[in-house]
């Protein structure tokens, strides 16, 4: 270990960080997956879904805001944390408008895929069926604001990405949503189909016109590997659990 790196503890396993990373990237660099949907490695920490939550020496933290500091014991992967994010994806799924059958992102959405990682064939909660709104008046990208999570990465790649500033929360609670910079209409602002805030969308909700099922099965980046795979295979073999 260098004078500029420190030693954390992830699940038993001893790694070097970086002062100034977070738990999530250093658990990255170190090839140790911990589920995310906020999180995006171009955009501000956000801390706004809670997949990412650990146990840092015992008490619950997010790892995409929580600083590394020497000496930390994180806990990810255990029982407890399992079936915490496995709730939280659960209620994700029926506070929106969800059938992975017929949307467009099937086989490429994160959400979908954290589902299946961990296992989730149907939620144990009761579906809500909120009433939102679709905007289909942009000619190049559509919005459907049933399969929102909430999880603001359109709002930071807009703002901090693409200098924009096209979409914003709105509301408190169960009724917070997703908003446009416009009076009305998707059309009346200045979003681009190429402004990154169109493709950093996990689920879909913001969806490119022209690409649907674009991605035959087979093709879709998670047919044949689960999500968080890419991280793993960084890990050094003799960390290999």
């Amino acid at each position: 270990m260098s004078e500029e790196t420190v030693s954390i503890t992830i699940d038993g396993v001893e790694i070097e960080a970086t002062p100034g990373q977070t738990i999530l990237q250093a658990a990255d660099a170190a090839g140790i997956y911990i589920p995310r949907l906020c999180a995006h490695p171009e955009l501000e920490a956000f801390g706004a879904c809670r997949v990412c939550t650990v146990k840092v020496n015992g008490r619950p933290q997010a790892a995409c805001t929580t600083p590394v500091a020497k000496g930390m014991m994180v806990e990810n992967d255990t029982s407890e944390l399992l079936e915490y994010r496995r709730s939280l994806i659960e209620m994700l799924f029926v506070e929106g408008n969800h059938f992975c059958m017929f949307c467009e992102r099937s086989g490429n959405c994160e959400l979908q895929a954290l589902a299946y990682r961990f296992g989730i064939t149907a939620p144990r909660h009761d579906y809500q069926y909120p009433v939102r709104t679709l905007d289909g008046s942009h000619p190049e990208v559509f919005i459907d604001r049933n399969r929102c999570i909430l999880c603001g990465r359109c709002v930071r790649a807009s703002r901090d990405v693409d200098g924009k500033h096209v979409f914003d929360f709105v509301g408190r609670g169960h009724e917070k949503r997703i908003w446009i910079d416009a009076e009305a209409r998707l059309a009346d602002t200045p979003l681009k189909g190429e402004d990154r805030a169109v493709s950093v969308c996990p689920v879909g909700a913001i969806l490119r016109k022209g690409t649907a099922y674009r991605d035959p099965i087979g093709r879709r980046a998670y047919d044949h590997r689960p999500i968080g795979s890419d991280i793993e295979a960084c890990r050094p073999a003799e960390k290999k659990g």
